[in-house]
């Protein structure tokens, strides 16, 4: 994609994320759900890591090389006129110099990045690591010149017995992200609580992004809540293939 596309496109996805309260960017996986998603009058979308593998016959965390995810979404971001952000797991092994280029030169306007290095057998990152990873994101979008989003992620709620008890470290972490440069962060896991959400929310500066089911969740509660940013992960994909089975079941034999 030519590069001041691209830098347009990453410009306006971050005033995208001033003018809505919060911003929901689907999360695709093909160039159907992603133009479909658009048609629906969506300004902005994400490509998530799981259903682009579900999508592909591969396997989610990192089943994929950094190589086949470019050239997986670069045909996506190219069908449709508005941003895309990229799930790119906890980098694919890569330095965070090499996926800012990657990501750039196929279009891609923003990007996810999670602490669960799925390479390295599943280790979680310590704060600083992924707070300093984050960083290098920053510092190669800043010399690129393209206003990348980066969202950063923790998977600390995922892995702890018991969420409430993770609060402390995950604000530590999300707090450290952010000093880094993320532009939001995203703790998943904890889209169904209420307490832990308005937690997150308040010991940060920057939009906190949630995971949502697109039925089973309702809009105007996360927006009562301050969330700032929303992303469906897999769950859009789960929907579909409920409602898909739900309609073709009849004519099975």
């Amino acid at each position: 994609m030519d590069f001041r596309t691209t830098v347009e496109r990453a410009q306006r996805l971050k005033k995208l994320h001033a003018e809505y309260k919060p911003l929901v960017l689907p999360t695709v996986w093909d160039v159907w759900s992603a133009r479909t998603a658009a048609a629906a009058g969506f300004p902005a979308l994400t490509i998530g890591s799981h259903p682009l593998a579900d999508s592909r016959g591969a396997e989610d965390h990192e089943g994929q090389t950094f190589e086949e995810v470019l050239a997986a979404v670069r045909p996506i971001i190219a069908a449709v006129d508005v941003p895309v952000s990229v799930d790119l797991e906890a980098g694919y092994g890569r330095q965070p110099a090499d996926l800012i280029a990657g990501l750039t030169e196929v279009g891609g306007a923003g990007l996810n990045v999670e602490d669960t290095v799925h390479s390295e057998g599943g280790r979680v990152r310590s704060t600083q690591e992924h707070a300093d990873f984050i960083a290098g994101l920053r510092t190669a979008a800043d010399n690129a010149g393209v206003p990348v989003w980066v969202n950063g992620r923790t998977d600390l709620f995922l892995h702890a017995e018991d969420a409430s008890g993770a609060l402390g470290e995950a604000v530590e972490r999300l707090r450290a992200m952010q000093e880094a440069g993320a532009d939001s962060v995203y703790p998943v896991t904890i889209q169904d609580n209420d307490e832990l959400l308005t937690a997150v929310i308040e010991a940060v500066n920057v939009p906190v992004n949630s995971t949502a089911h697109p039925v089973r969740h309702d809009l105007d509660r996360f927006r009562r809540l301050g969330v700032g940013r929303i992303s469906y992960g897999p769950l859009l994909q789960l929907a579909m293939t409920d409602a898909m089975k739900a309609m073709v079941a009849p004519w099975a034999p």
